[in-house]
């Protein structure tokens, strides 16, 4: 009987060891055929968008380009030595789309700014982003090219700020914004909401970017309904309650989806796009959420 018993300790004990080694096990997102991607395309956006339908010279609404139609090569990957590297051009708002839906998981990744900039950014800031627990179809949101989703801002000196994407909430510990000024990120802040109609934009705790021309590397931790967004090595930003509000005004938790990477008129390059899944939020950071 003894070794019956110590047979199935081992065997539960082997059964542990795998359950941790898969929790840990990375997976890469990017390869020259963006074969865990598919794309949308919306609009060439002008200056002084307004949130409409854009309309052709005769007043008629233009359609978007739509999915996995990317003729112009918004998209493209190259082979360097380090490994693909892919380049979103930004000349038309839209955004990649991953094929698979996630929930509770460490993502990572390395972003670097491109020169080129479109209409309608040719003076202001370099922009794209990453979109988590993305749900629905593309083009729901103001600028009708992405999905319901809550977004890590990439910017330049913009790292890790937040957006709510179409009718989507959250909680972030945050600074109340005042007159003109925004909210922002505070790890000792009280959790403050953040929805459409409402405080729908908060900027990140500090700038973290690395220089010009260089690599920054970029965290997103999301586990059950809380998320972190992390700067080289920083939390800028600490979030709880993922939700997205319906019609009638009730909330419905938003703990998964898929992610986009966002075409936002402005050049940017990405590589080492890493995932894994989690079965709790490492321990350096709960404390965080006390």
């Amino acid at each position: 009987m003894k070794q019956i018993y110590l047979l199935i300790a081992s065997f539960m004990s082997v059964i542990a060891l795998l359950s941790i080694n898969k929790a840990d096990e990375w997976s890469t997102l990017l390869d020259k055929d963006l074969s865990q991607w598919e794309n949308y395309l919306s609009y060439e956006h002008k200056n002084n968008y307004n949130g409409n339908i854009p309309k052709d010279s005769l007043g008629r609404d233009i359609k978007p380009i739509g999915y996995n139609n990317d003729t112009h090569g918004v998209f493209t990957v190259a082979n360097q030595a380090s490994g693909p590297v892919l380049r979103v051009s930004g000349e038309i708002y839209g955004c990649l789309i991953s094929r698979k839906s996630y929930e509770n998981y460490h993502l990572k990744l390395q972003v670097k700014w491109g020169k080129q900039k479109y209409v309608p950014r040719l003076d202001k800031l370099r922009d794209s982003g990453i979109l988590y627990h993305s749900i629905g179809e593309a083009g729901v949101e103001y600028w009708r090219s992405w999905m319901l989703s809550q977004e890590f801002q990439i910017m330049e000196g913009h790292m890790g700020d937040f957006w709510c994407q179409a009718n989507s909430a959250i909680d972030i510990r945050s600074l109340a914004s005042e007159g003109i000024m925004n909210s922002i990120a505070d790890e000792k802040a009280p959790y403050r909401t953040f929805k459409s109609k409402g405080d729908y934009y908060c900027m990140r705790s500090g700038n973290y970017e690395s220089p010009a021309n260089e690599w920054t590397t970029l965290e997103l931790i999301c586990y059950n309904g809380k998320s972190l967004h992390i700067v080289n090595g920083h939390v800028v930003m600490v979030l709880q309650n993922s939700r997205y509000i319906q019609p009638d005004g009730k909330e419905v938790p938003m703990t998964s989806g898929k992610i986009q990477l966002q075409s936002e008129a402005a050049e940017v390059f990405y590589r080492d796009i890493r995932i894994k899944p989690i079965s709790a939020m490492p321990k350096a950071y709960e404390k965080l959420f006390l």
